[in-house]
This record gives C-alpha cells, structure tokens and sequence, in this order.
C-alpha cells in the first residue's frame, strides 16, 4: 500500500506553474517498483472562482522499498493560455498508481 501526503505547494517560474512536494509512504510488503503520480490542478480566478481542473502526470519516484517514505518535488505546469494575467493554478489532489 502506498499512502501520498497532502501536497506542499509553492509558486513556480511562471504563474501557470507551481511546485508540489509529495511524500509516498509505502506501509506494504513489498516495493513500489513503478507508477504514475496525478495531479489535479484548478485554475482559479482573480475573485477566486474555480474555472475548472487540468489533470496530468508524472512518474512516481521508485523504487520505493517496503517500510519507506519518499519525498519528490514536482513542476506541476498547465498551458500558459489557460491562465491569463491575474489568474493563477493551485494544485490540489496528488493520486498515485503503482506496481
């Protein structure tokens, strides 16, 4: 089983990117050899509204052995037309898949 931390967020270079800090814990048997980290990033407006949520993808950090955690910072970006001056993204759900 492995278990992912809530996200710890910072700006990134460019207002559509931010930087998200994930740690796996891995509390099974065996390792986590490979995988895939999701995101789930909203795109959120001058008064706050959610305008919507881009997914995408990276590789999980593995291996990750049994008994472990592991931490990895991510650039999380969405296309730059997406968010216009005085927009901004904020990343909010991290999931992950793994063998």
């Amino acid at each position: 089983m492995l278990a992912v931390s809530a996200p710890g967020l910072a700006a990134g270079d460019q207002r559509w990117c931010q930087r998200v800090t994930v740690t796996f814990r891995n509390t099974g048997g065996s390792a986590a050899t490979s995988g895939t980290v999701g995101f789930g990033t909203h795109i959120i407006g001058l008064l706050g509204t959610d305008w919507g949520t881009v997914p995408s993808s990276q590789p999980l950090p593995a291996p990750i052995a049994a008994g472990t955690a592991r931490t990895q910072t991510y650039t999380v970006c969405v296309d730059s037309w997406r968010v216009p001056l005085g927009m901004r993204v904020d990343t909010r759900e991290v999931t992950a898949t793994w063998r």
